[in-house]
């Protein structure tokens, strides 16, 4: 083989990956263009840049230099080239799958790429074994750091696509997968490089202190995004704010040495110089806005603020870097002699000044909280400067590509095999993304004026029209029932600062609504269960989603229905009340609610976190459903403390609907201590008790009468000044079961009519009957009792034994010592107080609610007395 054709190798697949490059840059400028017409293409752009250009690129050049500072064998030409192959086949495939909501591509494309890489850093791994090594070898260890840098972003990123870890999580996993990708994948082996690009691009001598710096500057900035993209995923702000302190400290040093290098020696100017030391530039001011952010802002609220920095850095750093790199080393590797070199150079540095200019300036307007026409012309000065670059780096590509051509000798089918990978991939990504314009644009079903695929036309039934809303990461109502073959029209209002789209699983879909639009979205007649959701990448995983549920048809009235809904849950079907079997079996991994109460804690200042959500529960025996809980229980947890302790309470909505909280035991206006959260928000509630009793805290949403009904409730039991030691203490809320989809129409009227499926104490009918509480005979007992409705009265009664104290809405009724007893705790809804009572001897002892409708449907249990 001749020489010449060893050299061409090399300079083909470098002709052929910049040419990949160009391709993806040249989508998302186009992305960007249509991002306000196209479903995704915001998201769509900034990932042909990231996953697409910027990707392509790293592996390329990774490897490259890998070779040259290690003093390594250059590794087979045909491995490299399949790697490469691989990245970009995935990086087509998560595009697609994304873009037309295909989650089984999407996943395959993400084991793809995260295969991909991990051979590639393998490759790099391999190199470093028997190379010869150089006095930059340790800058390879941030091309090794930044590989699983990716497999992490890649596994986030499919985390939120498909919602698998839920809307709670979701915050967390997006911050994590911005920082751990741009931070880790693609500013690792920025900083690496720049340790021997910087200087050689300037045309000055390196440092001495090189080595030793690059050395530091990889532990801090590898340590400290490892910290913090842990503390994202955790929730722990505290921790993460440390990791991007560490990392910031670690870029510090790298920018430190780099000034050094420029005040050593008069630097060559030139527009790669200029655009790298822009772009270094603009990821310190990123990560400094980064670290304030973290710093002073909880973390949903840091998640949008990080949509202000993508202009920063994307542009200002990521693509900036490389352009800048490109215009140096293109000819570098593509040229032939030093008079192609320079040919090449000058061809790729016209425009040296103004464009970087355009660039730099360009973002700054955009990123900047100006008016929305600057902000445009900002981006347009952006596209501008892309398309610049492009018109001069084609030109250079398709030259060099002639060149190759014309060089072509004996051995071409061997050349063509070596590359025949590249060309592969290069045509399947290309298929891949027209399969994802094409899916995207034909809206997986019928346009936004048709009928459902399958129904007739919409005025052969009764037609409902219901007003929806998109706001804040969420779908209001999120949740429609409507009768079997009704023809449903959903007046979708997007009244949220960012474009969102609402679209029917295998139906109509709306257009990218920006703040303020409507659409009328004709969904046809419905038939079966269906789901609606934005299909922005992440927003279906936060919970932008809306189900719409089929009842039974019962009739139509004023242009609606009323529905009936008979609910299975594991065998039984909720009936009128008392229809509960209480004589059948809890399952067996069932567990009781405690009805135990710790004494008041230590100190005066009781914080603790609600996390509002929707919890699964065995309600009776053999009966689950769904509730909406206050720490994932129902009632929500019991807060206890002296008059005079300060309650500190941290309340998070993780639900995908807004919820707020009253807590009756403190005094102060409810404007905004009582507003709805949305979902993702949190809200700290700080009240001091100055009244001693028995308290109830229910959700403050309206309607109150759903939420609570469906386990929003719970007790704060604030202790009377000398309260007595007891050998026994416990707390019992009373409350009404309304079986049920959680606020469907059927358990709705349930409700509006007052006809509750079951009575029960601490949220499950039955289950101290199951599971007995357990005293001593001449034990003394206190039992606290929260009647939380939220309609109905409890009148407590112990079988078997007499109250000697009564304790009712802050006054004494009754103490030890009175001639007088009493037999039962009568409490309206939201009332409380407490009894007590000793055991005369060893026996059952059964307490119940002595409205004996309420006994007999759940409101009951046994005290078990021993010797």
């Amino acid at each position: 083989m001749s020489g010449r054709f060893r050299a061409s190798r090399p300079r083909g697949r470098h002709l052929a990956a910049h040419a990949l490059v160009a391709a993806w840059l040249l989508l998302a400028v186009v992305a960007a263009a249509v991002q306000h017409d196209l479903p995704v293409a915001r998201w769509l752009a900034v990932h042909l840049l990231l996953l697409g250009a910027a990707t392509t690129a790293i592996v390329v050049w990774s490897e490259h230099f890998a070779v040259a500072l290690l003093h390594a064998r250059p590794p087979g030409g045909r491995g490299s080239a399949v790697r490469l192959a691989g990245v970009n086949i995935a990086a087509a495939g998560i595009l697609t799958g994304v873009w037309a909501d295909r989650p089984l591509l999407t996943g395959a494309a993400c084991v793809l790429l995260v295969t991909a890489i991990g051979a590639h850093l393998v490759t790099l791994v391999a190199l470093g074994r028997g190379a010869l090594g150089g006095r930059l070898a340790p800058v390879v260890g941030f091309y090794r750091a930044a590989a699983p840098a990716l497999t992490a972003g890649a596994v986030l990123g499919l985390l939120l696509v498909d919602g698998a870890a839920g809307p709670q999580w979701y915050t967390g996993l997006r911050l994590a997968h911005v920082h751990v990708t741009l931070l880790g994948w693609i500013a690792l082996p920025v900083l690496g490089t720049l340790f021997m690009l910087w200087p050689t691009v300037l045309g000055v001598r390196m440092p001495e202190h090189t080595t030793r710096a690059a050395r530091r500057v990889l532990a801090l900035t590898g340590s400290g995004l490892l910290v913090a993209v842990a503390a994202l995923v955790a929730g722990l702000r505290p921790a993460a704010v440390a990791g991007v302190a560490v990392y910031g400290a670690g870029v510090a040093v790298a920018v430190a040495l780099f000034a050094r290098t420029v005040r050593a020696r008069p630097p060559v100017s030139s527009a790669a110089a200029w655009m790298l030391a822009a772009a270094l530039g603009w990821l310190c001011a990123a990560v400094a806005a980064d670290l304030v952010l973290l710093a002073v802002r909880p973390l949903d609220e840091v998640r949008d603020d990080v949509a202000a920095l993508t202009p920063v850095l994307l542009v200002g750093f990521v693509a900036q870097v490389l352009i800048g790199a490109l215009t140096y080393l293109l000819p570098v590797v593509l040229a032939t002699g030093p008079a192609e070199r320079g040919t090449l150079r000058a061809r790729l540095e016209s425009g040296r000044l103004w464009r970087p200019v355009l660039l730099n300036s360009g973002v700054a307007v955009w990123a900047l909280p100006l008016p929305a026409p600057l902000r445009l012309a900002g981006a347009i000065a952006v596209a501008a400067a892309g398309i610049a670059f492009l018109a001069v780096l084609v030109p250079v590509l398709v030259h060099a590509g002639r060149a190759e051509h014309r060089a072509r000798d004996t051995e071409h089918r061997e050349r063509a095999a070596a590359r025949r990978p590249v060309l592969w991939g290069t045509a399947a990504g290309t298929a891949l993304v027209l399969l994802g314009v094409l899916a995207a644009n034909s809206g997986g079903g019928p346009g936004p004026q048709d009928t459902a695929a399958g129904d007739g036309p919409a005025g052969t039934a009764v037609t409902r029209t219901v007003a929806v809303t998109l706001e804040d990461m969420n779908v209001s109502p999120a949740r429609i029932e409507v009768a079997a073959g009704t023809a449903l029209r959903l007046e979708v209002t997007n009244t949220d600062s960012r474009r969102h789209d609402l679209k029917v699983d295998g139906g109509p879909a709306t257009p990218m609504l920006g703040t303020g639009q409507s659409h009328t979205l004709d969904v046809g007649r419905i038939s079966e269960d269906r789901t609606a959701y934005c299909t922005l990448p992440g927003h279906r995983a936060a919970g932008m989603t809306l189900d719409i549920d089929v009842g039974e048809r019962t009739g139509a009235e004023h242009g609606d229905e009323t529905t009936v809904e008979a609910d299975a849950h594991d065998g039984h079907i909720a009936g009128s009340a008392g229809g509960l079997d209480l004589s059948a079996g809890f399952s067996a991994d069932w567990r009781p609610r405690t009805a135990d109460l710790a004494p008041a804690p230590g100190g005066t200042v009781h914080r603790a976190e609600l996390r509002a959500g929707r919890t699964r529960v065995e309600v009776a025996p053999g009966v689950t459903q769904e509730m909406w809980t206050f720490g994932g229980s129902a009632p929500g947890p019991t807060l206890r403390g002296r008059v005079g302790d300060v309650f500190d309470i941290t309340l998070v909505n993780d639900d995908t609907m807004g919820h707020g909280i009253d807590f009756h035991a403190g005094s102060l206006a409810p404007d905004r201590a009582m507003r709805t959260l949305e979902p993702g928000e949190r809200l700290r509630y700080r009240f001091r008790a100055e009244r001693a009793g028995a308290w109830l805290y229910h959700c403050s949403t309206a309607p109150m009468l759903q939420h609570m009904a469906n386990g929003m409730y719970g007790a704060v039991v604030v202790d009377p000044p000398g309260l007595a030691r007891v050998d026994h203490e416990y707390v019992l809320v009373s409350s009404e079961l309304y079986l049920g989809t959680p606020g469907s129409a059927a358990q709705v009227a349930k409700l509006r009519r007052h006809e509750p499926d079951a009575w029960v104490f601490n949220g499950i009918a039955g289950q101290y009957t199951e599971r007995p509480l357990r005293v001593r005979a001449g034990d003394r007992a206190r039992f606290w009792v929260i009647a939380a409705g939220p309609g109905d009265t409890v009148a407590f009664h112990i079988v078997g034994t007499v109250f000697d104290t009564v304790y009712k809405e802050g006054v004494r009724l009754l103490k030890p010592g009175d001639p007088g007893g009493a037999q039962v705790l009568d409490l309206a809804p939201a009332q409380g107080g407490y009894v007590e009572t000793v055991f005369p001897e060893a026996g059952h002892y059964s307490f119940l609610d002595h409205d004996m409708r309420h006994a007999e449907a759940g409101a009951l249990g046994t005290i078990e007395v021993s010797e």
